[in-house]
């Protein structure tokens, strides 16, 4: 009964070890977006700031472009998370439910477009978006951005339909229902956890990707969140608490999302653990 206590009191130790590891660095975040600049330096390491102040925050939303990068930042993960799990969506079910010819080639294609490093594509996409216009604009990130997150997002759908047995969709048709009707009011809905994984994911890749946004966008007016980040950074000097003030703003709505599907996630992330 001893040994059991301690083991059980070690393993609640060393949860809560892990969550304070895992929620130090937001935590730093927040104290120094409050911390004066004459204080930052001068007071050395403190858990907490003698003297807090907003005027980080007031800074970056009256006399940043912030808000511009905050804006392009909501359009440009919030339109791939939508498109990526659309199309994610329609090809899982057929990878799922579906014999056809080179189907396997298929899967082998995109798992071959994860290998290649990221950095190696920059410049052959660029030279593609280039002459359509699309080199500084948000639609060129969305279309970039969901191209890459399709595949892995496919294979995520495809795990969920997998699943769930075929007799519910065979017993729809067989009562008149059409494969798509059956899909869109029986399959969907026991597939909104892994709706919402794929919403989560794809939302936070988008959201703060660097690379692409870095190398496709040259003016703030198209410049996300990521590459936002960059201007409080000179040649000589960081402005550290205006870029932990723009950072903490900017997970709020990343926050928000996660609230707004947590139902949903959990029981996505969780699916297929358990089998009774």
């Amino acid at each position: 009964m001893t040994g059991r206590l301690l083991l059980t009191i070690a393993h609640r130790l060393a949860i809560l070890a892990y969550i304070v590891f895992a929620l130090f660095p937001l935590f730093w975040l927040l104290k120094v977006s409050v911390t004066p600049n004459d204080l930052l330096y001068s007071e050395g390491v403190r858990l907490w700031p003698s003297h807090a102040t907003l005027d980080h925050y007031r800074f970056v939303l009256e006399n940043s472009a912030f808000p511009t990068f905050f804006k392009n930042s909501l359009i440009v993960a919030g339109s791939t998370s939508v498109a990526v799990t659309a199309l994610s969506s329609l090809a899982g079910y057929a990878l799922s439910r579906f014999r056809f010819r080179g189907k396997y080639a298929l899967v082998a294609l995109m798992l071959i477009t994860q290998m290649f490093p990221l950095v190696m594509l920059v410049a052959p996409i660029f030279k593609m978006l280039s002459p359509l216009g699309l080199t500084n604009s948000l639609t060129g990130l969305v279309i970039v951005y969901t191209a890459f997150n399709v595949p892995f997002a496919t294979f995520l759908m495809q795990s969920f339909f997998d699943g769930i047995p075929k007799d519910l969709e065979e017993a729809a048709m067989i009562d008149g229902a059409s494969r798509f009707v059956a899909f869109r009011q029986i399959i969907l809905p026991l597939t909104l956890p892994g709706i919402a994984a794929t919403l989560g994911f794809v939302f936070t890749a988008a959201w703060s990707e660097l690379l692409f946004a870095l190398m496709l966008i040259s003016g703030n007016a198209s410049a996300t969140f990521p590459v936002g980040l960059l201007t409080f950074v000179s040649k000589f000097s960081v402005d550290f608490g205006q870029m932990m003030a723009a950072g903490v703003m900017a997970l709020i709505p990343a926050c928000l999302f996660f609230l707004l599907i947590q139902r949903y996630l959990v029981q996505g992330l969780t699916a297929g653990a358990v089998k009774g």
